[in-house]
């Protein structure tokens, strides 16, 4: 695993150790403050953040490392400097680069020329870190996700497909539901489906979808498209994450991996219920990430693999 870019790269072996590791530091943090003395991370975003920054700068910093943060948002990679310099450059100083992008293909060349791990904080395609978050706060509430049913609602973007690989991984099934223009790329679903347990596929409506286990969405504009809300809210309206809804479906669990837009995907009265996750989302991005460091950046002479494991046992 000396790269996370789409995510495909963990076997299921690994995303079980990923989130056993998550489990066991989220429950004794203070036995794992020094998994990661001495390290640092750079931390480089081409796009604002708040969960993401802040989860990998504040997780760090528990391990015993640290995190610099580097805004490229203006002009943007690439442009001082080659990508191909840049990453060699920071594979002299830090031991990892953390690199949220606006396309998957930035990614793909910062890897090729670090000498370091590169992992994917979120780019147009993939957002791995937030599905390891998402599949331990599932593992949190339900035990674990074999046989659940995830309804995905909305538009069919990086979150989708980054849930429905690592879910399917551990056995759910997981259904999106979006207009048929917005659905997930039937290569994705094919992937999954021949290197999963569990079951992913795409729909237009909620018919026929019960028994469902949990209902997910995001914002209906994905990351790096500037179209206003207001002008895609008629195309996405019936795919609202409402009582309506809610009363149809009767989920246990619904989940936003934020920022949330309010009467857009999700009404205020769901997203504030106790059915809503969003919380322990956000929370589990530290824990899930810290984990996945742990088991890419952490010495054999401070904590080896084999140690963290047994830890997590």
């Amino acid at each position: 695993m000396p790269h996370l870019l789409t995510g495909a790269e963990l076997s299921l072996g690994q995303l079980e150790s990923v989130l056993a590791l998550a489990l066991a530091q989220k429950a004794k943090p203070a036995d794992y403050q020094q998994t990661l003395v001495g390290k640092s991370i750079a931390t480089v975003f081409e796009k604002p953040s708040l969960r993401t920054r802040v989860s990998f700068a504040v997780g760090m910093q528990k391990l015993g490392g640290q995190a610099l943060y580097l805004d490229e948002q203006t002009p943007g990679l690439g442009q001082r400097e080659s990508l191909a310099d840049y990453a060699k450059n920071l594979s002299c100083w830090c031991d990892a680069i953390v690199a949220r992008v606006l396309k998957h293909e930035t990614l793909q060349i910062l890897a090729e020329h670090a000498t370091v791990p590169v992992i994917n904080s979120l780019c147009d395609q993939f957002h791995p870190c937030q599905a390891l978050a998402d599949c331990l706060t599932l593992t949190e509430q339900f035990g674990e996700l074999n046989g659940l049913h995830i309804v995905y609602a909305g538009d069919g973007n990086n979150v989708t497909r980054s849930l429905m690989l690592y879910a399917a991984m551990l056995g759910a099934r997981v259904t999106s539901v979006t207009p048929a223009d917005a659905a997930v790329d039937s290569n994705w679903l094919d992937y999954v489906n021949a290197n999963s347990a569990g079951k992913v596929a795409n729909a237009n409506d909620f018919n026929g979808l019960a028994p469902v286990d949990v209902i997910y969405t995001d914002t209906w504009v994905s990351m790096g498209d500037n179209t206003p809300l207001e002008q895609v809210k008629a195309r996405f309206s019936p795919y609202q994450i409402n009582t309506q809804l809610i009363e149809s479906l009767s989920p246990q669990a619904v989940m936003h991996c934020q920022p949330v837009h309010r009467g857009y995907e999700i009404t205020s009265e769901i997203i504030d219920s106790d059915l809503s996750l969003c919380l322990q989302q956000a929370e589990n991005r530290l824990y899930a990430q810290n984990a996945l460091l742990s088991m890419m950046l952490a010495d054999a002479s401070e904590l080896n693999q084999t140690e963290l494991l047994r830890n997590a046992s």
